[in-house]
């Protein structure tokens, strides 16, 4: 039996899929938990304080671009556009984009409901003539969007390069479910990290107040506290690493010794130096960004990026497919 979780006076029953991603994570070799089960509340608030440190430069580097960027968007993509976020988060960055395009309704997606009525509330009071239609959902297949926007052209936003979060395979068929959800002719603003140094890659991972560490290793306490598990979370370590190869930022649960432990009922042994693998953030090169996109049905129309070339911003178009050039 699933035990509930106990929050703010409610009880909630675990996500049935987070049961079964977890179960199936820890069982198959390697060892692996899909990122998204990071953001349950503590989670999302862990995230919200990893975007301040001074390491993550990912969060400020993409906010001065979109200042820049953002009323050139307005001009590609007129008024009165429907914006939808994807994992909308705190939407920190969002008021810079709706600021420029003067949007007719906001959809923040998000799968963590309380943080997104939450952030969706303060940004409501922030624009109080903007329609906000919160939306709790998996926004990794195709949804049905209010029927109250399906005739408005549609403006989606999906920044702080949440696209590296998945390998090439499952971002591309993101993308193509985006484009299904949106409909032809609705654009796509995209943020993506760029390849650099390990120097500045691994400590914004790995930070030196160990907010990142935190964030890691609260998948084993909603796991404890969600599925009944007794899994020691002081005999992991949080560990980041580069891989050239795949071009991207892994981040581990490594056990510190030998574990054993119980999940919802099933038993688990986890030796000494193994890992559970927890989050990939894959790094893109300007080709490879425009590559990525056009494999999930979208024409790129314009790029910005930073003085320094760590991070690029790409405005999208989902045009009618042809066979052929």
């Amino acid at each position: 039996m699933l035990k509930p979780e106990i929050e703010d006076g409610q009880q909630m029953l675990a996500d049935p899929q987070f049961r079964a991603n977890v179960l199936d994570g820890l069982a198959r070799r390697p060892r692996a938990i899909p990122a998204r089960w990071f953001y349950d509340r503590r989670g999302s608030e862990l995230f919200e304080k990893i975007t301040d440190l001074p390491e993550y430069y990912p969060t400020r580097t993409e906010r001065s671009i979109l200042e820049t960027a953002c009323p050139e968007v307005a001009t590609l993509a007129g008024e009165g556009r429907a914006v939808v976020e994807f994992g909308s988060g705190s939407s920190t960055k969002t008021p810079i984009l709706l600021d420029a395009v003067a949007p007719s309704v906001y959809v923040p997606i998000d799968i963590s409901g309380d943080f997104l009525r939450e952030s969706s509330k303060v940004l409501g009071d922030q624009f109080p003539d903007l329609l906000v239609l919160p939306f709790e959902a998996d926004f990794m297949r195709p949804l049905s969007l209010p029927k109250t926007i399906a005739d408005t052209p549609k403006l989606g936003f999906f920044p702080g390069s949440t696209i590296g979060n998945m390998i090439p395979l499952m971002a591309v068929d993101l993308l193509r479910a985006m484009r299904s959800s949106l409909g032809v002719g609705a654009m796509l603003l995209i943020g993506m990290d760029r390849i650099k140094g390990e120097d500045v890659l691994v400590p914004a991972y790995d930070d030196a107040q160990g907010v990142t560490a935190a964030f890691n290793l609260n998948l084993l306490e909603r796991i404890n506290r969600e599925l009944d598990g007794d899994i020691p979370v002081d005999a992991f370590r949080h560990k980041a690493v580069w891989n050239d190869d795949r071009a991207r930022i892994e981040m581990h649960l490594e056990a510190m010794r030998d574990v054993a432990f119980e999940v919802d009922g099933r038993t688990f042994e986890v030796a000494a130096g193994e890992t559970i693998h927890t989050e990939n953030s894959h790094k893109y090169g300007a080709r490879d960004a425009r590559i990525l996109l056009r494999s999930g049905g979208w024409t790129p129309i314009a790029a910005w990026t930073d003085p320094e070339g760590l991070f690029g911003v790409y405005l999208a178009e989902a045009q009618v497919e042809r066979p052929a050039p």
